[in-house]
């Protein structure tokens, strides 16, 4: 005789029927399409702020008005024609995104003091004026 366990012997009471194995599986689908709907849904969401975030939406409480059911998803996971979906809203609902600045971001250009022009840069009248201005002034 071997050292090895005996298994233990499996009755019909121990098996799951047919039924149950169906019923389990239906279950177990079920729950996965659930699943996947909201894998999707906070794809969709994501996708959708970031987009509203680019497009200079001032507050995301305004991706409620979008009809989620007609956003779909493409084969990378992006959602198809969320810019378009984003120019429409801001067309539709412009108080929901900030007013273009006609500011620039570009900085202040550094301060130069204005240099007098040289007299070997000055034209002969343009001399003869600068110098009795000169004269004037002592």
């Amino acid at each position: 005789m071997s050292d090895e366990p005996m298994p233990p012997e499996v009755t019909d009471a121990d098996e799951p029927s047919v039924e149950q194995l169906r019923a389990e599986t239906k279950a177990l689908s079920d729950q996965l399409r659930e699943v996947t709907a909201s894998a999707r849904a906070r794809i969709i969401r994501a996708e959708l702020k970031a987009e509203a975030v680019k497009a200079g939406m001032i507050d995301l409480d305004g991706l409620k008005l979008i009809d989620f059911d007609a956003v779909k998803l493409n084969d990378q996971d992006g959602v198809e024609g969320a810019g378009a979906l984003m120019t429409k809203l801001k067309r539709d609902k412009p108080w929901l995104f900030a007013a273009r600045s006609s500011s620039s971001r570009a900085g202040v250009p550094e301060a130069e003091p204005p240099r007098p022009k040289r007299a070997t840069d000055m034209t002969a009248d343009e001399y003869r004026a600068a110098r009795a201005e000169m004269l004037r002034r002592r």
